[in-house]
């Protein structure tokens, strides 16, 4: 099968990466369980990753103490679909990625998502856009922003090195999505990316853009938490 050939409609898997530890939020627990607005990022990302149309799997991947004791949050179960997963991370991304994957199973459906539980507030929609790029025959998609800021590469010693044509640059963010063979054949190449579109495309496959949104920030200070505040205000 090309990338150019559209696949069939067979479910939508959907991994959300909550195994991150949020060291510079300074928040003291993982950054996912952090509240806003009285309830968790991790219970907003989950809310809408289970609205995406034709969702067929939903897995949460999460440090293995908090599998090991259950110590998700407790507001993540008034929104969890029917039989969604939990599963252990690993110490990297790429780690935690793979363990959801061979959660997902058989029942990752044609196509697989990969979120960032951090980008909390992601509209459905953008899911949605994502999986219908795939299906309409792109190995992968990735929503995306066009940079607004001016670009400057520099040298070790910060000398500036060029300036970028930003009209050709996006500022990427999550879901990712991917047809799910293509997806899982990348992560069993032994290749190694910064992201998991990075990775797909190191393994030989175009992935396309598509409109992102300004609400799929992703939360990573006390700055970005404090905008997450008003937003839900």
């Amino acid at each position: 099968m090309t990338d150019a050939d559209a696949t069939s409609s067979g479910g939508v898997g959907v991994v959300i990466v909550a195994a991150g530890a949020g060291a510079r939020l300074g928040a003291g627990m993982p950054k996912a369980f952090v509240e806003v607005g009285g309830r968790s990022l991790l219970s907003y990302a989950v809310e809408r990753a289970a609205a995406v149309a034709d969702l067929a799997a939903l897995v949460i991947v999460v440090a293995e103490q908090v599998l090991a004791h259950r110590a998700w949050p407790a507001d993540v179960e008034a929104v969890l679909p029917a039989g969604a997963r939990w599963v252990a991370g690993g110490a990297e991304r790429s780690d935690s990625v793979r363990a959801g994957l061979a959660a997902l199973g058989g029942d990752a459906g044609d196509v697989v998502l990969i979120h960032d539980a951090a980008r909390a507030f992601t509209p459905t929609s953008v899911f949605d856009d994502v999986v219908a790029a795939v299906r309409a025959g792109a190995a992968g998609a990735v929503p995306g922003l066009p940079v607004v800021d001016t670009i400057k590469t520099v040298d070790a010693h910060g000398v500036i090195t060029g300036t970028p044509d930003r009209s050709v640059l996006r500022a990427v963010q999550t879901p990712q999505g991917f047809r799910a063979e293509v997806l899982r054949a990348a992560y069993a190449s032994g290749l190694d990316a910064t992201d998991d579109a990075a990775l797909v495309e190191l393994a030989g496959h175009h992935v396309v853009v598509v409109d992102g949104h300004p609400l799929a920030f992703k939360v990573t200070t006390p700055e970005d938490l404090e905008r997450a505040a008003l937003l839900v205000r």
